[in-house]
C-alpha cells in the first residue's frame, strides 16, 4: 500500500478513534448529569416540592439537556449508548411535552391522585429509625397537601381539570381518613404492629409522637382535600369528557399517544387495529361457549359469567388464597421459559380497602428501592361480585409472573455498566405489552386448567383491545360515557363496577390504556417473525433473554433488538 494512503488511513483511525472518545465522554457526562439532578432539596422536601418553580427548573434542565443530546453524534457511540441515547431523548421529550401541555396543574385521576399516592408510604416499620422517618413523613402533608391545592386551584383558572363525570364515590379517597380517632386511622397502622426488638419504652413514646401527627396534622390534612374537592374543585370541573374537546386537546392526545404507545400512530388507525381484534377475540370466545356447551347468545353467557356464584369467592381470604396459588403455579413454570430469573422475591396482597373503592382489579407495587421489601401483587377483595375467579389466571400471569414482577425486577439488576435512568425506566408499550403477553405465555405454561379460565384469559385480551376502540372513541370522536360503558359491557366479561371504573379510568388518562394491546401487538409479530425465519433453531429462552435483556425499551427499540437476534441465530451453525 502506498505509504501516503497508509498514512492517510491511519490518521482517518486515529482522528475517528479521538472523535468517538470525545462523544462518548460527552454523552456520559449527559446522564450524569440527568442522573445527579434534583430540582428540590429532598431532605427538605420528604413528600416533595410542588411549587411552580420546581417544574420550572426542571423544564428548563430538561430543555438544555435536549439541547445538548442533539449535538451528540450517535454513529460513534456504543450499542448500548446508542440505546441509552434514544431512550433518555425520548422520555426528556415527554418530560418537555408534559409542561408544555401544563399536566402538573393535573395531578388527579379517576383512581388516583396527589392525596392517593400518599397510602404507597404505609409500609410495615422494622426498626426505630424507620418509625422516625416515617413520623417525620407524616408531618409533612400540611406542606404537600397545601402545595397540590394551589397547583389544582391554578390549573382551575386556566380551565385546566377533570370532567365532572369522573368523580362518583371519588369521596372514598378522603373521608376513610377523616376518621374519629388516630387510632383507627390507616396512616396509624403501622404503629399498631412495631417489632418486639423495639423496647417497649421507645415503642410507647413513638405511639405517642405518632397519634399527635395524626391527630394535628393528618386527620385536618385530609379534612381540607375534602373541603377543597367539594367546595372548589368539583363545583368547577368540565362537562366534556373527550381530551380532544379541551383547548389544544387534540395535540395533547396526539403527544399522550406517541408516549404510551412510543409509535407514530394516528387515533384512527388505533381505533381500527381495536376493532379488528375485538372481531377476532370474538370469534375464539365462541369456541369456547361452544366447548362448555352454553345454551345461549353472547351476551347471555356474559350475563350468566357475572351473575353464576360459582364463579365467585364468597370471602376475601379465599380471593387471596386463589391468586397466591396460581402465583406459585406460575413461578414453577419460569425455568422453561426464562434464562434468568430476578433475585427479588414478590408477595400477594390485598389492596388496601382505603383505596379499593376506585382502584382496579389487581396491581404490581415495585418493592421500594432500599430493598427492605419484596414487590407485591395487589389483589382488590373489595366487592367480591365483581371479581371472578376465572379472571384470577391471566390477572395473576399479568401483575406477577412472568408479567410485572419479573420484567421489572430483572430490569433493576442489569449489569453495572447500564446506566441507572434505564434501571428505573418504565415504558407502559414495554411492560404493559410484556404484561398482556404474559397473559398468552401463561397458556403455553399450563396455567389455564378449564374453559372458563381460557375465557378469562380471552376476555382480559378483548378488555385490552377494546381500550383501543374506547380510548379513540373518548378522545377522538366525541364518544359518551354511556357509549364507552356499553361497548365493554357487550365485548367483555368483566363486571359492571370494574367497567365503570376502568371507563372513567381511561377519561381521565387519556392514551395509556393504548398500550397494552398496542405492546402486545408487537411483541407477537415479532415472536411470529422469528419462529418463522429460525424454525427448529427458535429457542423460547432465547427469544425472552433478547425481549429483556437491555430492559425497558421502545418498540421500535425492541424490533431492532429482535431482528439482531434473528439474525445471530441464522449465522450460527
Amino acid at each position: 500500500m502506498n505509504l501516503n494512503i497508509r498514512s492517510i488511513l491511519l490518521f482517518y483511525l486515529i482522528f475517528s478513534s479521538c472523535l468517538r472518545q470525545d462523544d462518548c465522554k460527552v454523552f456520559k457526562k449527559i446522564i450524569q448529569d440527568f442522573e445527579n439532578f434534583k430540582p428540590f432539596d429532598d431532605s427538605r422536601f420528604l413528600l416533595g416540592d410542588f411549587s411552580e418553580e420546581r417544574f420550572e427548573r426542571e423544564n428548563l434542565f430538561y430543555k438544555k439537556t435536549d439541547e445538548r443530546l442533539s449535538k451528540v453524534n450517535k454513529n460513534l457511540l456504543s450499542k448500548q449508548d446508542k440505546i441509552s441515547h434514544e431512550l433518555l431523548t425520548f422520555v426528556i421529550k415527554k418530560k418537555i411535552a408534559d409542561f408544555d401541555f401544563k399536566t402538573h396543574y393535573n395531578p388527579i385521576l379517576s383512581d388516583a391522585g396527589f392525596h392517593n399516592n400518599l397510602v404507597y408510604g404505609v409500609k410495615k416499620i422494622s426498626s426505630v429509625d424507620q418509625a422516625k422517618d416515617y413520623i417525620k413523613t407524616l408531618g409533612e402533608i400540611p406542606n404537600f397537601v397545601r402545595q397540590n391545592i394551589k397547583l389544582i386551584s391554578k390549573g382551575l383558572d386556566m380551565g385546566i381539570s377533570q370532567p365532572k363525570i369522573i368523580f362518583e364515590g371519588y369521596n372514598t379517597t378522603y373521608e376513610k381518613h377523616i376518621t374519629p380517632s388516630y387510632k383507627n386511622n390507616f396512616y396509624y397502622s403501622p404503629f399498631l404492629k412495631l417489632p418486639t426488638s423495639i423496647p417497649n419504652y421507645i415503642r410507647d413514646s413513638l405511639q405517642v409522637l405518632a397519634a399527635k401527627i395524626i391527630t394535628d396534622s393528618v386527620i385536618p390534612s385530609f379534612k381540607k382535600i375534602k373541603n377543597f374537592f367539594e367546595k372548589e374543585y368539583l363545583p368547577s370541573t368540565r362537562t366534556t369528557i373527550g381530551v380532544s374537546q379541551t383547548p389544544n386537546g387534540e395535540k395533547f392526545y396526539e403527544s399522550r399517544i406517541r408516549y404510551y404507545t412510543t409509535l407514530e400512530l394516528k387515533p384512527k388507525e388505533i381505533h381500527n387495529i381495536g376493532i379488528a381484534e375485538v372481531e377476532k377475540i370474538k370469534k375464539q370466545m365462541f369456541k369456547v361457549i361452544s366447548e362448555v356447551k352454553f345454551q345461549g347468545d353472547f351476551k347471555e353467557f356474559l350475563n350468566f359469567l357475572r351473575t353464576n356464584k360459582k364463579f365467585y369467592a364468597s370471602s376475601p381470604k379465599e380471593l387471596l388464597v386463589h391468586a397466591r396459588d396460581i402465583a406459585k403455579r406460575l413461578d414453577e413454570q419460569l425455568p422453561r421459559f426464562f434464562k434468568h430469573l430476578p433475585r427479588q422475591p414478590y408477595g400477594v396482597a390485598p389492596v388496601p380497602l382505603s383505596i379499593a373503592p376506585k382502584y382496579t382489579g389487581g396491581r404490581y407495587i415495585p418493592a421500594p428501592k432500599d430493598g427492605t421489601s419484596p414487590g407485591f401483587y395487589w389483589v382488590n377483595t373489595y366487592n367480591l361480585p365483581s371479581r371472578p375467579l376465572f379472571n384470577i389466571p391471566a390477572l395473576t400471569a399479568h401483575e406477577a409472573v412472568p408479567g410485572h414482577h419479573l420484567q421489572g425486577a430483572l430490569n433493576k439488576e442489569l449489569p453495572e455498566s447500564i446506566p441507572k435512568f434505564r434501571k428505573d425506566l418504565y415504558l407502559s408499550a414495554f411492560g404493559e405489552g410484556w404484561g398482556l403477553y404474559s397473559e398468552l405465555l401463561a397458556e403455553e405454561m399450563g396455567i389455564y386448567t378449564n374453559p372458563y379460565e381460557k375465557f378469562g384469559q380471552l376476555s382480559y385480551s378483548m378488555w385490552r383491545a377494546c381500550r383501543l376502540v374506547v380510548d379513540t372513541g373518548i378522545h377522538s370522536f366525541n364518544w359518551t360515557r354511556e357509549q364507552a360503558i356499553n361497548y365493554m359491557l357487550d365485548n367483555t366479561a368483566l363486571s359492571e363496577h370494574e367497567i365503570n371504573t376502568e371507563v372513567d379510568r381511561y377519561i381521565s388518562w387519556p392514551g395509556q390504556a393504548l398500550s397494552y394491546k398496542i405492546g402486545e401487538l408487537k411483541i407477537i409479530e415479532l415472536r411470529k417473525e422469528a419462529e418463522k425465519k429460525l424454525k427448529d433453531k427458535f429457542n423460547i429462552r432465547d427469544f425472552h433473554e433478547s425481549i429483556l435483556k437491555n430492559g425497558t425499551l421502545t418498540l421500535p427499540l425492541l424490533q431492532d433488538q429482535i431482528l439482531e437476534y434473528i439474525a445471530s441465530s441464522l449465522s450460527k451453525n
